[in-house]
């Protein structure tokens, strides 16, 4: 459906035409006519589905730019989020002179309150900076219109509840609240009944949350061997923009040193960075300045990163749901993205979970070997002093390109810049990881499956010795076994659907 179909005003459609969005996504066809209507709205969407578009353009329309109050009220989890939410609604009412402001934690709070003296009538925030500015009074939400909570689950999971309710109580009874969720937990209806006038759902079923643009695989391996393999997979891929998944932030930490120890051009976010750090290597790698970034699942909520080539899942995701957010990073706009997960033996079971989520079967890899990561690199030089050699700015070198042949064989010297050029061999720069335990095996004739998936995460099981555990927090170390079954090949083999 063409926005112009939905209702919005000129200036809105003229804003939407300069962002490059050209079709509505179902989130936006669905949500925006009710929100325009006035009506409070439950959106099931995952990241990557445009449901900040979906409230911001119905808000947008709504605001009277003659009130200087703010009337429009947006609770973000992270402070990433907030910043590209405020990002968003700032682009998109720059016609309609839209006054946007964001407030959030780890920044100075000084700063942020002599910005709200230029009266906001849209404010983003995180739970935890808005209240400080209500306990101040430099926040006052009595004129509040519209209320969303974006990305409510994960506000929950960070023990953001009481806030929330908090937040919610000094806002008028009579607004419009729109709730945004991954998942359905219990709690999260809850705040749909206490806080919301008859909701309307709008749920973006599994098959419209992965894209056929997507192609997904998976790599057989031990955690001890995932790393090696990864940077051979970059070497032969040779990805533009890369996302890497951590389950932890000594992960993270861990495996930024390594890429970054063997010649890659990397970085890593998770939450205990400070706000500086976390911009300052977003900044970069929106820019292309960096081309892998690797993060933990909550760092990386919200973020909205166009270009994105490929997903690596170091880890495979404790529940399936984030893998969907993961690989939501790639495939965008109209673009061809690639998705990648390292499975131990331990873990096949949460990798057919995945599958059962998304109805699209992941395809084998077998790793490449270290002459295939060469022939990779070598390839790639090809192509970087192609570009180079097509440049116009060598002329001034040639002379002393000639002196140098005068004195050096020129298949030596050439053999000198691909060295250059080159990494060395990952055997040549050992680098350790510590072990993760992987996720212990599902039981599956224990396993409740009700509709597929528990709260947000899968369901407990019995261990070996009979105790109750949890998916997340125990795992058991795979010892034995062959690390790649033989019927894997770097060429792909695609298996037949059930």
């Amino acid at each position: 459906m063409k926005f112009s179909e939905l209702g919005l005003s000129q200036s809105l459609l003229r804003a939407i035409k300069r962002s490059g969005y050209e079709e509505a996504t179902p989130i936006q066809e669905q949500t925006i006519p009710m929100v325009l209507d006035g009506q409070d709205v439950i959106g099931q969407a995952q990241t990557g589905t445009g449901k900040t578009a979906a409230f911001s353009l119905p808000i947008i329309e709504h605001v009277n730019t003659k009130d200087p109050d703010i009337q429009a009220l947006v609770i973000s989890p992270t402070r990433e989020l907030a910043i590209q939410t405020q990002e968003e609604l700032y682009r998109l009412g720059k016609d309609k002179h839209v006054r946007v402001q964001v407030v959030y934690g780890g920044a100075d709070i000084r700063r942020q309150i002599k910005s709200l003296k230029q009266h906001p009538q849209i404010l983003v925030g995180t739970p935890g900076r808005l209240r400080d500015h209500l306990n101040r009074h430099t926040v006052k939400l009595d004129n509040i219109q519209t209320l969303v909570l974006d990305e409510a689950d994960e506000m929950l999971n960070m023990g953001f509840l009481d806030d929330i309710e908090a937040i919610i109580n000094q806002t008028p009874k009579d607004r419009q609240t729109l709730l945004f969720s991954a998942t359905m937990p219990p709690e999260i209806k809850k705040i749909g009944v206490q806080f919301m006038t008859d909701p309307k759902m709008v749920r973006i079923k599994a098959k419209e949350l992965t894209t056929d643009l997507v192609d997904q695989y998976y790599v057989r391996a031990r955690d001890y061997e995932k790393f090696d393999i990864m940077t051979r997979l970059i070497d032969v891929q040779d990805p533009e923009l890369t996302i890497v998944f951590g389950r932890t932030k000594r992960r993270v930490d861990e495996l930024s040193r390594g890429l970054v120890a063997r010649g890659y051009n990397a970085a890593g976010i998770h939450g205990d960075l400070s706000q500086d750090q976390r911009t300052k290597i977003m900044r970069q790698f929106k820019n292309g300045q960096l081309d892998i970034l690797v993060a933990t699942d909550v760092a990386a909520r919200g973020l909205d990163i166009s270009g994105v080539t490929h997903v690596y899942n170091y880890d495979i995701p404790s529940d399936p749901d984030s893998y969907v957010h993961r690989i939501g990073r790639t495939g965008r706009a109209g673009h061809h993205g690639m998705s990648l997960t390292f499975v131990t033996p331990n873990e096949m079971d949460y990798l057919h979970e995945i599958e059962k989520l998304t109805r699209v079967r992941m395809l084998p890899l077998k790793p490449p070997t270290a002459e295939e990561a060469f022939r990779g690199q070598v390839a790639n030089a090809f192509n970087d002093i192609d570009e180079l050699v097509a440049q116009d700015t060598t002329d001034r070198y040639k002379d002393a390109a000639a002196k140098l042949l005068e004195t050096h064989d020129a298949t030596d010297l050439v053999a000198a810049l691909l060295n250059n050029m080159t990494k060395e061999a990952a055997s040549d720069v050992p680098v350790k990881i510590t072990p993760e335990r992987p996720l212990s095996r599902r039981n599956r004739h224990n396993h409740q499956r009700g509709n597929g998936r528990g709260n947000g995460h899968y369901r407990r099981h019995r261990d070996n010795h009979g105790r109750r555990s949890n998916y997340r927090s125990h795992r058991n170390n795979d010892h034995h076994g062959n690390s790649h079954s033989s019927r894997h090949s770097f060429s792909i083999r695609h298996r037949k659907e059930d």
